[in-house]
């Protein structure tokens, strides 16, 4: 139910109702604030309500958590995963129960994110949660007719990221990067733009991964579920030679050590706007620069289909311009 408190020389409007966040807003007028609790009372009431005789007490915290322990285990990436579904589970959509769950509360749901983060990380949660409440529908029979997150719009998706190295930055990024007490910085960089392997596929990499007389490395397990073979450039193999072989990894540093390292020597380089994923656009685009083809920069980067591959195209019309002396 609504109520409404003076605040100095305004009017604090606050709405709860069960099964919802709490909704406050602050007016000048007292009337507008109970004029206010009326209809948002009204228009969140309205919200039809599902009948369910299959777990009627069930919240989608919990439906959360059986995902999380019984699903996400056995997905890529299910630290990143079990990080989100225990942020829904903490959060007032978690307190839902299932049977009530309607398309209102995730628009509801939707739009305060949207205030806070971008639409393309709302849309990964949202297709997020939908997965749970399909595992709920399909496995679990929690007694939905259907799922409610079908029925409202999803913030459109992001668009892809053109951003690449620029001027001297690269030369920027390794004089940081060579002043770092971890001597791996500046090789693990180097490496990324000659490969144009993820980060993952870096620091998972072995030294029997690694064929010194094809100058070639495999990589198991990778993002797409494939294995792949990739050919190392002159400056990559020459990286590895020069690295000590300490452990079993080439790389032996793990992914949040690198990370906080990547944000200082980015902070000391003075390079706004770069995230690690963009040495990856980096070394495809090159490798399109230089001159591979279509199937042999696929081969390289694991993409099976072409048109993700051409997403993290981003060619230099300079040169591009270059190769046209062919035609004068």
């Amino acid at each position: 139910m609504g109520c409404v408190r003076r605040r100095g020389t305004k009017w604090n409007a606050q709405v709860r109702i069960a099964g919802w966040r709490s909704f406050t807003k602050t007016f000048e007028k007292k009337s507008d604030a109970l004029d206010w609790c009326r209809e948002t009372e009204t228009a969140i009431r309205s919200a039809p309500l599902h009948t369910s005789k299959s777990s009627p007490n069930l919240k989608f915290k919990d439906l959360i958590e059986k995902y999380r322990d019984k699903v996400t285990p056995t997905h890529k990436g299910y630290q990143t995963e079990t990080y989100r579904l225990n942020r829904f589970a903490n959060s007032w959509i978690g307190q839902v129960k299932v049977a009530h769950l309607t398309p209102r509360h995730y628009e509801q749901y939707r739009n305060d994110r949207l205030e806070i983060v971008k639409q393309c990380t709302v849309r990964g949660e949202l297709t997020l949660m939908k997965r749970v409440l399909d595992y709920g529908i399909r496995i679990l029979g929690v007694g939905l007719t259907d799922n409610p997150i079908k029925f409202i719009e999803l913030p459109s998706t992001y668009t892809p990221r053109t951003r690449r190295l620029e001027n001297d930055e690269f030369e920027r990024l390794l004089t940081i990067a060579l002043e770092q007490k971890n001597s791996l910085i500046a090789p693990i960089i180097i490496f990324a733009v000659e490969t144009g392997m993820r980060r993952s596929e870096i620091l998972k990499m072995r030294w029997s991964d690694i064929d010194e007389t094809k100058k070639t490395a495999k990589l198991t397990n990778t993002k797409n579920g494939d294995d792949r073979t990739v050919p190392l450039t002159r400056n990559a193999f020459e990286v590895l030679k020069n690295l000590e072989k300490k452990t079993e990894f080439v790389f032996p540093i793990t992914a949040n050590c690198l990370q906080l390292a990547w944000r200082r020597v980015k902070k000391n380089a003075d390079i706004q706007d770069l995230r690690f994923h963009d040495l990856r656009h980096e070394a495809i685009s090159r490798f399109f620069e230089h001159g591979l083809t279509v199937p042999e920069v696929a081969l390289i980067s694991g993409h099976k289909d072409i048109r993700q591959l051409f997403r993290y195209t981003h060619l230099m019309p300079q040169k591009i311009s270059e190769k046209y002396i062919i035609f004068q």
